[in-house]
């Protein structure tokens, strides 16, 4: 089977520069400073990142078919592997970890022993993950521009008509944060219908986790930053400068992790 690209046109055009090895050269604003020394390295194109109850880091490798798991003290294991270009990566509220696969059109369960089922499948594209306050797993649909609400045995439409989503984060309020990598950041409501509210990221990633009430942390994969976006679509730059950030997680201790394709590791990033 061919496989996708995860991140198409524009993007493809950073892409191939950024495999190059661009070195690192982050710069912090708004009260952030970037370690740039890897907390974990020799990675396989990361996207999806989530942390469990242990405090366990999983980050979804899309080129290497694998999803690795690094305790606390930063001890690495492969948790699956021979997987189908693994993407959008969220753990449950009991501890689950699901994996979206990009080719196949699903999104398995896993339990933390790493017994794999099918959870949802028939999608068209699926890339990032996460949940919402009813424990409702969100997907970002890409082929059919959704964000679809799964939860055992039910698939249901709760945003449509965006522009390439590929990722949603939950808002206390009930509405939805969406990255299009075509079409920037989009506020979804009650009627499904998206509102952008910004479009000065050049290609917002998979990688958005929630920043505040009404605010994301978002990985601008094209354009190399972490941005803090609020509801009406006011940017604060949290780090410039990285090189390809497509995965993004908060850490137990506030911090947050931003995954890089070009230098394959993950790095962190620590309100001064």
């Amino acid at each position: 089977m061919k496989r996708r690209s995860l991140l198409q046109a524009p993007v493809l055009a950073a892409a191939a520069v950024l495999s190059g090895g661009v070195a690192l050269s982050a710069q912090a604003a708004s009260g952030w400073r970037l370690q740039t020394r890897p907390v974990h390295e020799g990675l396989g194109s990361p996207v999806g990142m989530g942390y469990d109850p242990a405090g366990q880091l999983y980050v979804a490798n899309w080129s290497a078919g694998t999803v690795l798991r690094f305790s606390a003290k930063g001890e690495r294991t492969v948790f699956a592997s021979d997987l189908n270009t693994p993407s959008g990566l969220a753990v449950g509220p009991t501890g689950d970890i699901f994996v979206a696969s990009y080719n196949e059109g699903v999104v398995w369960r896993f339990t933390p022993a790493g017994e794999r089922s099918v959870f949802a499948s028939g999608l068209a594209i699926p890339a990032g993950l996460s949940f919402d306050a009813r424990g409702r797993l969100l997907i970002a649909n890409r082929h059919t521009n959704q964000i679809i609400a799964a939860s055992p045995g039910r698939l249901q439409v709760v945003g449509q008509g965006l522009q390439t989503p590929v990722c949603a984060v939950s808002l206390p309020d009930g509405r939805f944060m969406v990255s299009n990598i075509a079409g920037g950041i989009s506020v979804v409501g009650a009627d499904l219908m998206p509102r952008t509210v910004n479009t000065d990221l050049r290609s917002p990633g998979p990688g958005m986790v929630l920043a505040s009430r009404d605010s994301v942390f978002v990985a601008d994969f094209g354009g190399g930053s972490v941005s803090r976006i609020d509801v009406e679509g006011r940017r604060s730059v949290v780090v410039d400068g990285l090189s390809g950030p497509a995965g993004l997680a908060k850490a137990p201790d506030g911090s947050l992790m931003v995954a890089t394709w070009a230098e394959n590791a993950v790095f962190r990033i620590r309100k001064r």
